[in-house]
């Protein structure tokens, strides 16, 4: 029997790293203002790691929107598979090519591109797709913080959220 609300505790879950930057930064800053010495020099470590703990924990909180979602993402030495009710299939995490972001799916959809295979269409709130922000945040020249506006903004049309090589003329911007 649990004493937390299933609500109230995916909530929890959904801000945990927020949480433990909470925890070490009041530890930080009782070892500061304790007895001093080196636990005061440990103390503002602490505190500069909860601050960056923080910034990549509301990024990450950000990035959940939710489970439940139809399908399964699974990501095992850089390949991301995604099994769907319906289609699914797998992409090598070097070779994406194009990373866009389709709202107008119901879920929200993003969609991976590689030379050579079909597009993938993945679910945001499908099942481990919450490990796909380490991946996307690995992409060289991907700007995490346009990518979480537009996943939390309220685009009508599908957006090109990065991509390796430019498809577009020059005069025309990304976001």
């Amino acid at each position: 029997m649990s004493f937390i609300r299933p609500e109230a505790k995916l909530a929890l879950w959904r801000w945990r790293e927020v949480l433990v930057a909470g925890f070490v930064l009041i530890l930080g800053l009782s070892w500061i203002g304790g007895p001093g010495g080196l636990l005061g020099w440990l103390g503002w470590v602490l505190v500069v790691m909860s601050v960056a703990l923080a910034v990549i924990g509301i990024q990450r909180a950000r990035f959940r929107t939710g489970a439940g979602g139809p399908g399964v993402v699974t990501i095992d030495e850089g390949q991301i598979t995604y099994l769907g009710p319906l289609d699914g299939g797998m992409i090598a995490s070097r070779e994406i090519e194009r990373l866009a972001l389709d709202p107008t799916s119901n879920p929200a959809h993003w969609v991976l591109d590689q030379p050579g295979q079909p597009t993938l269409h993945i679910p945001v709130n499908a099942e481990g797709a919450e490990a796909l922000f380490d991946v996307f945040a690995a992409l060289p020249g991907l700007k995490t913080e346009q990518m979480l506006a537009e996943l939390n903004g309220r685009a009508v049309h599908p957006v090109v959220i990065w991509e390796r090589t430019s498809m577009r003329p020059a005069h025309l911007r990304l976001h």
